[in-house]
């Protein structure tokens, strides 16, 4: 950026015209002028107004590189205009649009990895940095120093004490993106892998994405700026018509259980809940399915999850004993396992992460695959199920948690059998297929991947598991995922923290505050009450619980979520509540 041109941008960023004033020629040195004043990244922001809504629109400064990956090397593209970039045959379409930029790819012969996009910018040293999460959070999400920072998933948030600036791509994109910060730039990846290989697109265009941005605006925090941010990277959330809360099984019998354990479990916290016009939900959890002959004692792999086992019998009449007691039925289950004896040609290969051949997974590219899993949940409909809670996509598919994901998604040289869609598309796809055949029924996705998933379910689980056994863990993987999450609730879905794991192994002054919070807070409230661990005191809290989360509530609001981790301070209904979570 030249100096008039950056004089010229000084009008759009958030700084006092009372702190500066500049002579038209004065001479300025822009990292200077930056160390001086704070300045953030809302310098590589234009701004108009929408006509007729009297609106401020941001838009996000053209690239001053591009580059692509393909085998190991980063090639660099050449552009006249910064529109349209070009090597080879490979050619990067950037269009401006309203409040975007559209990101268009195609690459006929060369097999393509990757789409790097740099802008430019010396950060400061006071800025905090803010990113996501590939899919669910692992109790480490946070706000870093740009000098510490690493990969930003979906979208990142500059803060100083100015201004905050936001960057993100639309959800529902087909390529999964990340930024990163340094000294003296910012840039974003989409990355457009198949498997672990790149992209083979011929004669197609690849969307790979619509870049947004926006700045704080008036007098709101910046929380409530990220919120707002997020209702932007979102055009169409799918929300439940009414606050979902409920029951699950997990966290005391973690898949020992059986429909006798469920109806026990659902009649003992069906009459502590008031609220007749929004019931409560008893999810089933993993144990209900018939197993492999090859995994006998695992409850998440299932040899068909359209069958029960014999613990559990009759699975229709299992979802009307429950509407029985006055609870909604719901239902876990796991997509993309297969059967044993499965045809290798329906299979994905098995890769580091996932190279166990006791457990055969489905290739999701794989049309007859598709129809089989949408079969399954049509399944789950028919037997009376008004939840499905679908699980391990992500991990099966790339074979590593989110927290491996930092230096790769997956494992290098291996692809699907169609290598011409990414693995954003394929897992679209995989998603928009179980949405179809959902229909009506509530969907909870579970290690999902979370920008693929806003705007297809109403709920995701937004945070690795709690627990019922150690307060350590509902600890790190509940709180933080709560209050670093919290911006997406009711932008991208209903955002569940994941459950209070009631038993006697956790302290009840532990999880009574983490279940205050929860249900107080707006987002899904899911209990896991170990039948011998409710008192009077625990029952009397719990009605107290389901009554506040089967209404709609404000959102709730972290107050020192920039400072901590783990936010203690919260605001709730209007009030400011503290907890201590040590």
């Amino acid at each position: 950026m030249n100096i008039e041109r950056f004089r010229q941008n000084l009008f759009q960023c958030s700084i006092p015209n009372s702190q500066y004033s500049f002579h038209k020629n004065s001479i300025l040195d822009r990292r200077n002028f930056l160390h001086l004043s704070g300045a953030s990244l809302t310098c590589l922001l234009v701004s108009d107004f929408i006509k007729g809504e009297g609106k401020k629109n941001h838009k996000l400064q053209m690239p001053d590189e591009v580059k692509i990956l393909s085998g190991s090397d980063y090639l660099s593209l050449r552009s006249s205009d910064k529109v349209k970039w070009e090597y080879k045959d490979v050619f990067v379409e950037l269009k401006t649009l309203s409040d975007k930029i559209s990101v268009s790819v195609q690459s006929r012969t060369i097999p393509l990895k990757e789409i790097r996009l740099s802008w430019k910018y010396p950060f400061q040293n006071n800025t905090k940095v803010l990113g996501d999460h590939w899919e669910r959070t692992y109790g480490d999400v946070g706000w870093q120093s740009v000098s510490s920072t690493k990969k930003l998933p979906w979208y990142c948030v500059d803060h100083n004490d100015l201004d905050t600036a936001c960057f993100g791509v639309k959800t529902g994109c087909h390529a999964i993106c990340y930024w990163e910060v340094a000294e003296s730039d910012l840039q974003l990846t989409l990355d457009t892998r198949t498997g672990g290989n790149g992209v083979a697109l011929g004669d197609k265009t690849l969307h790979a994405g619509d870049i947004v941005t926006t700045k704080n605006e008036g007098d709101e925090n910046v929380f409530a700026t990220i919120h707002r941010f997020c209702k932007q990277m979102c055009d169409q959330p799918r929300l439940p018509a009414s606050p979902v809360y409920g029951i699950n099984d997990w966290y005391f019998a973690y898949g020992n259980n059986s429909a006798d354990l469920i109806l026990q479990h659902t009649s003992l916290l069906a009459s502590l809940a008031s609220n007749t016009s929004n019931l409560p939900f008893s999810v089933v959890d993993a144990g209900w399915a018939v197993k492999s002959p090859l995994l006998p004692n695992d409850c998440c792999w299932g040899d068909d999850f359209t069958v029960s086992n014999k613990k559990f019998g009759d699975m229709q009449q299992l979802a009307l004993n429950i509407k029985k007691l006055g609870m909604r039925p719901g239902l876990w289950t796991r997509p993309l396992s297969a059967k044993h004896d499965d045809n290798p040609h329906l299979l994905m290969p098995l890769v580091e992460g996932r190279n166990d051949k006791s457990t055969p997974l489905l290739d999701p590219t794989i049309d007859e695959n598709i129809q089989r899993i949408k079969n399954m949940i049509r399944v789950y409909k028919q037997w009376g199920y008004e939840l499905v809670k679908h699980d391990y996509t992500s991990f099966d598919i790339f074979g590593r948690w989110g927290f491996q994901m930092n230096d790769a998604m997956t494992a290098a040289d291996w692809q699907f059998n169609d290598n011409t869609r990414t693995n954003a598309e394929i897992i679209l796809d995989l998603y928009k297929g179980i949405r179809e055949a959902a229909g009506d029924m509530y969907l909870i996705g579970c290690n999902t991947m979370s920008h693929l998933s806003a705007g297809l379910f109403e709920l995701n689980r937004i945070g690795d598991d709690t627990s019922g056994k150690e307060w350590a863990r509902t600890r790190k993987m509940g709180v933080n995922t709560l209050g670093f999450r919290m911006v997406q609730h009711r932008s991208f879905y209903e955002a569940d923290g994941d459950c209070v794991g009631l038993t006697n192994e956790v302290p009840w002054a532990k999880n009574k505050q983490w279940m205050q919070l929860v249900s107080q807070s707006s987002t899904p409230l899911f209990i896991s009450a170990q039948p011998d661990a409710l008192g009077s005191e625990q029952r009397s809290f719990i009605k107290q619980s389901f009554a506040d989360a089967s209404k709609k509530q404000e959102l709730a609001e972290p107050i020192d979520w920039l400072s901590n981790s783990l936010p203690a301070k919260w605001k709730l209904d209007g009030r400011i509540i503290n907890f201590d979570w040590s």
